[in-house]
């Protein structure tokens, strides 16, 4: 049976990963499953450690600043995440729901995030559908459609064990994290090779099908680097609301689709919908611009996105914090 041989393989094969507890914790679960959002375990593992040992409970968190939280968040993109977990805690803190329906009302949680949080934290049965099990799933039964996330969840649901529902969500996670990897998958120490319809077809990376590749747009910006004589750097707040939201950033002009002509170091950067083309350039006054003056033995304490740090670094020879 499908969720007994997962099972069996998880038993023996479960990684050690710092949320993953005998008795699973709630505030560890989310915060886990927020930060696994569009990020790697390998990436994710030193900052939960440094947010539980900075923030050990959720009452702590939900007592934190916006901008403590975005400052531990730093590098780990995606901000957005950092900005829903902020509002999310003191909701939680009064009433930390159980099932999917519930929690997905609260920021940040989306419908495999609840499915995933409501299964392993309080065991509840619910189809936790994520890009790993999109990929086990789609070459199990060799599913031949693009972003199969309906048929998966359909085909998902009947097999959910009876009881050990937490255990089944991250078997599958961790099945397509170790072995039915997108490439050179590790079919032969696979506990579900035998009834596999991609790898009965030889057709395993195959699977899941794939969108035709979309070229990414290219948008340009001019940033602006001020100093005082004392060396401190002028640095704004990006609005709340939007990309790299509440972080701080050097001035910039507003990002646009037409290229212009190079004034000074041009810095590339990858979003995940468009590339981003700054022009780094001195600024000549600093009244043309509201903001604080930081000293750059200070910047580590600022919530700084990756793409400002890339700036600082090539125009100031900065280290990365």
């Amino acid at each position: 049976m499908f969720s007994e041989k997962l099972l069996t393989w998880f038993d023996k094969h479960q990684r050690s990963l710092p949320w993953r507890l005998s008795s699973p914790n709630p505030y560890y679960t989310w915060l886990s499953e927020i930060m696994l959002q569009q990020t790697t375990v390998a990436t994710v593992i030193p900052y939960f450690h440094a947010f539980i040992t900075k923030w050990p409970t959720l009452q702590d968190l939900a007592l934190a600043s916006l901008d403590d939280v975005l400052v531990a968040w730093q590098g780990l993109g995606y901000y957005s995440r950092a900005r829903n977990l902020h509002k999310a805690a003191p909701l939680l803190v009064k009433r930390f729901p159980v099932t999917p329906a519930e929690l997905v009302k609260f920021p940040g949680i989306g419908p495999y995030t609840a499915a995933a949080i409501a299964s392993i934290a309080f065991n509840q049965k619910a189809a936790a559908v994520d890009g790993n099990v999109i990929r086990v799933l789609s070459r199990y039964f060799a599913i031949p459609t693009t972003n199969p996330i309906t048929e998966v969840t359909n085909a998902l649901t009947p097999c959910l064990p009876e009881g050990r529902y937490g255990d089944f969500t991250q078997s599958l996670m961790e099945l397509g994290a170790l072995i039915c990897r997108p490439k050179a998958p590790a079919c032969s120490l696979c506990p579900l090779q035998q009834d596999c319809k991609a790898h009965a077809l030889q057709m395993v990376e195959d699977f899941p099908v794939k969108s035709p590749k979309i070229k990414l747009p290219t948008r340009y910006t001019r940033a602006f680097i001020l100093r005082r004589e004392d060396g401190a750097l002028l640095l704004r707040k990006r609005p709340s609301k939007g990309l790299l939201g509440g972080m701080m950033e050097v001035p910039t002009t507003p990002w646009e689709d037409s290229p212009f002509e190079s004034r000074g170091e041009r810095i590339r950067h990858t979003f995940t919908h468009f590339h981003l083309e700054v022009d780094v350039c001195p600024g000549s006054d600093p009244s043309e611009f509201q903001g604080i003056w930081v000293h750059p033995k200070d910047l580590h304490t600022y919530p700084l996105p990756t793409l400002m740090k890339k700036i600082l670094k090539a125009t100031l020879a900065l280290s990365e914090k």
